[in-house]
């Protein structure tokens, strides 16, 4: 990228895009680590595939992302500078860069999949592997190119991810047991990740990083209050046997493409339903207008806007938009 005229979106530097082709792949494989492919992705697994894989990508993804962003803000290592470095984004350029969440994401996700998947259906373990490791590197290779982050950063945040898969991959099967049986479950579900919300690392100058840990933890801990009611009240979750993936016919993509479709409608319905409930709720209880940013980030109003509104989130992708489907005959 060269600097004669183009101009990043709140971006104070200029940069024309000489290869359009990298451009639009890294841009779009940077948004393969934020919430627009967590909010489409998760939850399409969870209605179309499999229960089981979607549960523990769901743990993983939520467990790793914790440890990436309050490693972010225990370490502080900064973003690279920019010049000379030209940054395509801005948001997130508030937060430290060591490790890359991003990278973090991509990795759990991807290998998470692939190890639920290996053992419970019939396809080529290289091609799994090969779309993991392309995945994942496709999204670190990103960061760099978007100039959010170092070598260093994107290779450490992919070693954390994998170091904490291996260590969590014996446990796994008893964590999903435990999860789907103990009468705990709900209190802790939310309990704990509120705990580790309100006690999160503070920082002399705001950040987003806490808006975004709320966020991520407020939707597993929606989700796996739905995924325990759905076990307990619903279906079991060992209940049946998976064998292979499903033939693919007319029929079978119109219902993956109807139940996706149909999902995604109401959780953003319903995110968009809780924000304002919950904002204006807040607002009202702490007595500041709605358009107050600052008032927005402070602790007591962050966290629970966040929390709240993505849980509900989590349980209306796991228990509401199930029901709808069974309703609507899409199962």
């Amino acid at each position: 990228m060269g600097t004669d005229g183009r101009e990043a979106r709140g971006c104070p530097q200029k940069y024309v895009v000489k290869n359009y082709f990298y451009y639009y792949l890294f841009k779009f494989s940077a948004a393969l680590g934020e919430e627009i492919f967590y909010i489409t992705f998760l939850p399409f697994t969870y209605w179309n595939i499999d229960h089981s894989v979607s549960r523990r990508m769901i743990i993983i993804w939520s467990i790793v992302m914790y440890i990436g962003q309050v490693s972010k803000d225990i370490l502080k290592w900064p973003r690279p500078l920019s010049p000379p470095v030209v940054k395509l984004e801005v948001r997130t350029d508030a937060e430290y860069g060591m490790p890359s969440t991003h990278a973090m994401a991509a990795t759990a996700i991807s290998f998470s999949f692939l190890i639920a998947t290996m053992n419970q259906y019939k396809y080529p373990f290289e091609l799994g592997l090969m779309a993991a490791f392309v995945f994942s590197t496709l999204v670190c290779l990103s960061r760099l190119y978007t100039g959010m982050h170092t070598v260093l950063d994107v290779i450490g945040g992919a070693l954390i991810s994998a170091v904490l898969l291996v260590l969590l991959y014996p446990a796994w099967d008893s964590i999903d047991h435990l999860l789907l049986t103990s009468p705990f479950c709900p209190l802790l579900s939310i309990a704990v990740p509120l705990l580790l919300c309100y006690n999160y690392p503070k920082l002399d100058y705001y950040s987003p990083t806490r808006a975004d840990t709320t966020t991520i933890l407020g939707a597993g801990a929606g989700a796996t209050v739905g995924f325990w009611l759905n076990h307990q009240y619903a279906a079991p979750a060992y209940s049946g046997e998976n064998l292979g993936f499903p033939l693919i016919t007319g029929m079978t993509v119109v219902l993956v493409l109807a139940r996706f479709f149909t999902g995604l409608f109401v959780i953003l319905l319903t995110r968009q339903l809780m924000k304002s409930v919950v904002l204006g709720t807040l607002c009202y209880c702490y007595k500041f207008p709605i358009s107050d940013l600052e008032a927005r980030r402070r602790l007591e109003v962050e966290v629970p806007y966040k929390f709240v509104t993505y849980s509900s989130v989590g349980f209306t992708a796991t228990v509401i938009v199930p029901l709808l489907h069974g309703l609507l005959g899409l199962i």
